[in-house]
Order: C-alpha cells, then structure tokens, then sequence
C-alpha cells in the first residue's frame, strides 16, 4: 500500500521529490473515484488533491494513518477542515503560489470588460469596418473594489494602481494596521458595491460569502458596472447573476469559477443567452508558472509536516 496518493494533476518534478522518499500512487483521475481512494489510503501518511476530491469525514476515516493533507491550490471549500482536525491531520493550502496569475486574470478580465465588444476578425474578413461599434472604456480614474483582500486581493490591487485606477476594498479579516491597506482604501461591503466600477471577487467561499453578492446587491451597484468572479462558485448567484446582466443593472461580467464544477451541458445552458457574459473553467490560476509553484509548495509542505512525525 502505498504512502502518497495524489488524486489530481501536479508536475512531475516535484513528484519525483516525494518518490525519492516515499512510495507513491499518482492518479490524475482519482478524483473521480472517492472509493478508488478510500481503498489506497488505509497505510497512507499523505493525501494530495487539488479542487475536485472530496475530502470527507467518511473518506477520512479510511486513512487512519493519515498526518497530512496537501492541497494543489489555496481554496478549502472542497476540504472538510473540521474534519480533519478531528482525524490529526494537518492541512496545507499552497499558499502564495499562484496570487499574480488569478490576479492577472482578473485584471485582462477587467480590460476586456472595459474595451467591450472588439472581437471583429470575422467581420473584418467579410469585408466590414465596425469601428463604431467598438468603443470602450479606460480603466484610468475607475475604481475598483476587490471582495477579499488577502494575497490575491492584494496583488490586484497593486496591478491596479499601475493603471492610475482608485482601489478600495473590504475584507473584515485584515488587520487594520496590516501592510496591505497602503494599496487601497478599506471600505464596509456596502460602500464597496456602491462606489465600485468593477467588483472583483478574491473571497473564500464561507456560510458568511455564499451568495453575498444577489440580487440586492446587484441592484446597489453602479448601473452598468462590471463583476468578476475568481474565487468560488457560490459567492456570486449565479441566476440573479444572469438577470442582471439581461437587464442591464450588471453592464459584463467574468466568471472564472461555478456552483457546480465542471459545468454539465445542461447547467451551462442557463447562461447561454446572459450578454456580456466571458465563461473560463476554472483556469484563473493555472499558468506554468503557478502550476510548478503550486506542485513544489504542495511538497514542500507535505515533507516539512511528515519529517514532524
């Protein structure tokens, strides 16, 4: 039986690290298979998995040597923390791998949103000129609110600023005094979706973020203002979501994550006729770069907490 099992994609050479070690099993698609996992873990020491295992109380209870969980990401909403402190087992996010590639994300997201409507290759190889429908916004002098204000929230910030842009933010989790308030100006919810241009969403998912940004809330934002989304599904209602940007209240939105990942045809179709709409699966984060911090983290963290044992 083995000691690691991962369940999901990483790079290889940070697998290699583990290997040198410890006996591993890597499956990219054991995600998939809850009691494929349950049954390699019952020697393990070590479980990594990025976003799509489930990890369970019940999946927990079939790795009674389990000292360590590693996550291939930052979000937890897929990890029963509770859990796993009651199990012994120590959870460790990668974090600071990939804040500058979902904060870039939401930044191009941003321009994109702005600019408007400039895809016109295929009317330009028809022969058409629609120059007039193509005019957008600047993002100079909009202000931008940024829902979480962690790692993430922080780079965008300073991305931001880099295009003369006003940076508030609201994040009740962040010190006063914390180094990070010099890049925006800390503001209640309220103010934030009032006063924003663009609403960019850097919170985790929590029974206190799950659906904080409705429909009351589209209403109180800036007619015509613009929401992306990169954080979790579920922050944002998605159906409120998608009137609004058929009203018009919401002028664009991006989203880069979903209630229900990955999106089947079926739950896709629902936003197949929302305006302004740019749908990602879940790729904000996901550079090479990213990708191959995330892995050497993830190790990283998971060596550090067995060489503890």
């Amino acid at each position: 039986m083995p000691d690691i099992v991962i369940t999901e994609f990483m790079d290889d050479e940070p697998v290699e690290d583990l290997k040198a070690k410890y006996d591993v099993h890597w499956d990219k698609t054991l995600c998939e298979k809850p009691e494929e996992i349950k049954a390699l873990i019952p020697d393990a020491v070590a479980l990594i998995v990025r976003n799509r295992t489930k990890v369970t109380d019940d999946l927990l209870k079939s790795g009674p040597n389990l000292k360590v969980l590693g996550r291939l990401g930052v979000g937890l909403d897929n990890v029963d923390v509770e859990a796993c402190k009651r199990h012994g087992v120590v959870v460790c996010p990668a974090t600071g791998s990939n804040n500058v590639s979902v904060a870039e994300y939401a930044i191009c997201a941003m321009m994109m949103l702005l600019k408007g409507s400039f895809y016109s290759k295929e009317d330009i190889l028809a022969g058409k000129w629609p120059r007039n429908d193509n005019v957008g916004l600047e993002a100079r002098g909009k202000t931008l609110g940024l829902l979480g204000f962690g790692m993430i929230g922080q780079s965008a910030a300073r991305m931001a600023r880099g295009l003369e842009m006003n940076v508030i933010a609201h994040d009740p989790y962040v010190p006063a005094d914390a180094e990070g308030w010099k890049l925006a100006e800390s503001v209640s919810l309220g103010d934030l979706i009032s006063r924003s241009d663009i609403v960019s969403v850097h919170t985790p998912l929590m029974p206190e973020t799950r659906g904080i940004i409705n429909a009351d809330a589209m209403a109180r934002m800036k007619k015509g203002a613009y929401l992306i989304n990169t954080a979790r599904g579920g922050i944002i209602d998605e159906d409120d979501l998608i009137a609004a940007l058929k009203s018009g209240q919401v002028g664009g939105a991006a989203l880069d994550v979903f209630v229900d990942e990955p999106l089947s045809v079926e739950e896709a179709s629902k936003f197949a006729e929302a305006p302004n709409l740019i749908m990602t699966p879940h790729i904000s984060g996901v550079t090479d770069e990213s990708s191959m911090a995330i892995s050497t983290i993830t190790v990283a963290n998971v060596l550090r907490e067995l060489a503890k044992s």
